[in-house]
């Protein structure tokens, strides 16, 4: 039996899976983050190879050292070709640790090196033709025909886009309270609520906590899920800022059918990310929106987990595709 591994890289963790070639999970094994962009390239190989480890020491059954034929490796940041040579130096590493019960039969042309955009949609649609439009953290919109052809919109990061993401819809959400807290803006729950939800004695008490605490851009996306909540209950500038991440991922979904689906075929599009979850109906006003443009577009909740789709990836380059 030939195995393969699929890895789901990024800035908070690394999963792996060991699959076989009837796109069964073996084993899947857990480790930190592994964007050597933000963490250097020998913590990233720390990471993936502690993945790896992990996956691999918990396949019962299979005789060790596990044969790996293919590896799709989709990690966040990796998407220009400088970035895929670094990564390829940080295979031949792997194939020489000592901590892996692994024999290593990969030919180069059995290596996937992707951005976790597409593993993302390899993943939530089943295969790699299609768009996934990600709201997590961060924000991108990704697309691959069936020529082969990718487009991607956003991506950029929190300080040069990141639109829709949690991070800005919590940032948006901050600064209207803040607004209407100074009397510039228009009122808003979203006053009481921050408050009541970080127990803080007045909206000052935030440049304590953001700054002088030195909160990341992680702990202020987890506060969009206040926002949705405002919107919710039905806070007139809470929905408008949920309004403006629907409008975005609209007109970035509609740029990617636009350019590389032009044939308009029936597509998926997969939503991916904690946004998409929100109570404010954020999935269904995006969804009525794309389609009454796209009628032949299906969206659709993921499937299966990104890093799934990086063992699909990689059982395809096994199979020659």
């Amino acid at each position: 039996m030939n195995y393969v591994l699929g890895i789901d890289g990024g800035g908070s963790k690394t999963v792996c899976v060991l699959m076989d070639e009837t796109r069964q999970v073996i084993s899947r094994g857990k480790a930190g983050a592994s964007n050597y962009q933000s963490i250097g390239v020998d913590a990233a190989r720390q990471s993936i190879e502690f993945a790896i480890m992990a996956a691999t020491d918990q396949a019962v059954n299979i005789a060790k050292p596990i044969k790996i034929t293919a590896i799709c490796l989709g990690l966040a940041g990796v998407g220009r070709a400088e970035d895929i040579e670094v990564i390829k130096g940080l295979i031949e590493a792997l194939k020489n640790s000592k901590l892996l019960a692994i024999n290593w039969a990969l030919p180069a042309s059995n290596i996937v090196i992707c951005h976790d955009a597409l593993i993302a949609l390899a993943g939530g649609i089943g295969n790699n033709v299609g768009i996934v439009a990600s709201a997590g953290t961060g924000s991108i919109v990704f697309g691959r025909n069936h020529q082969g052809v990718m487009k991607r919109v956003g991506g950029w990061g929190y300080i040069l886009g990141d639109e829709g993401s949690a991070y800005k819809i919590a940032i948006a959400g901050v600064q209207a309270a803040l607004k209407a807290y100074d009397g510039t803006g228009m009122p808003t729950s979203l006053v009481d609520i921050f408050k009541a939800y970080l127990e803080l004695p007045n909206l000052e008490a935030l440049v304590e906590l953001i700054y002088r605490r030195g909160w990341g851009v992680t702990e202020i996306a987890a506060l969009a899920e206040i926002v949705d909540l405002a919107a919710a209950l039905g806070d007139k500038v809470a929905n408008q800022i949920i309004d403006d991440a629907v409008q975005y991922f609209v007109k970035t979904t509609s740029t990617v059918i636009e350019q590389i689906f032009s044939d308009r075929p029936i597509l998926e599009v997969v939503t991916t990310g904690s946004v998409w979850q929100g109570k404010s109906k954020i999935h269904e006003k995006f969804t009525t929106s794309v389609v009454q443009q796209f009628p032949e577009v299906k969206v659709i909740f993921p499937k299966h987990e990104p890093v799934y789709g990086a063992g699909l990836l990689a059982l395809q380059k096994l199979a020659g595709k």
